[in-house]
């Protein structure tokens, strides 16, 4: 009888919140979970690599990984922007430029 991986569900669940961490947080959630997702996922292929036939859910952990690293590409570009947002313009720019994108609607 073939065995889950203790953590590839968890990897999984970690690439889904980096990514969106990501976009909705301006890279720094993304980042974490996208590190904490490939510590996790290291941890999964050293297991499953030692004895593939015991394991059975390796595609969810390949996934997974591919998922925090989308994650931490997008979590790394949206804080180097920010980083050059705020270097540029200060935060008082940052902030009318979001006030302006708030009022663009209406």
């Amino acid at each position: 009888m073939n065995q889950k991986l203790p953590n590839a569900t968890t990897v999984l669940v970690l690439g889904i919140v980096a990514i969106l961490g990501s976009c909705c947080c301006n890279g720094i959630v993304g980042v974490i979970c996208g590190l904490i997702g490939m510590n996790l996922y290291n941890k999964d292929n050293a297991l499953y690599q030692a004895n593939p036939s015991l394991y059975s859910d390796f595609d969810n952990l390949k996934v997974g990984r591919i998922l925090c690293i989308i994650g931490l590409i997008i979590g790394v570009l949206s804080l180097i922007y920010m980083i050059f947002v705020l270097s540029t313009v200060g935060w008082s720019g940052y902030m009318d430029q979001i006030n302006q994108l708030k009022n663009m609607g209406k």
